[in-house]
């Protein structure tokens, strides 16, 4: 990730609903959720939603696939891991225990083993 695809990611994680957003399908898993499902979750209404949802997907932090009539939303891993990664490239300048905490919190995932999804 470079530094115009940080801004980007943040630009739209630096509204309350998208943040919301994310954070819900990150909760979500891998299955994601579908859009009305979405909106009720972020207490959003589903006309509003879109306009939020194409902001993320445009940062590359969510990705959708249709299923039959419902279109599904799911946390793009990837990307917030390449987010992540662009943050703490440059930790620690030889002090690991600068990152521990960072380090700890991503750990922390309590993830079945075998799902690196959310890694």
């Amino acid at each position: 990730m470079n530094e115009r695809q940080a801004l980007a990611a943040f630009a739209a994680l630096g509204q309350e609903h998208r943040l919301r957003v994310v954070r819900a399908l990150v909760t979500a898993g891998p299955e994601g959720l579908a859009a009305g499902a979405l909106a009720t979750v972020v207490g959003v209404a589903s006309t509003n939603l879109s306009f939020h949802l194409k902001e993320l997907s445009h940062a590359g932090l969510i990705t959708s696939q249709r299923e039959g009539k419902s279109v599904i939303y799911s946390a793009a891993y990837a990307g917030l891991s390449d987010l992540i990664a662009f943050l703490m490239r440059d930790c620690c300048q030889g002090r690991p225990e600068v990152c521990d905490t960072a380090l700890a919190a991503l750990s922390a995932c309590d993830c079945p083993t075998g799902d690196t999804a959310h890694v």
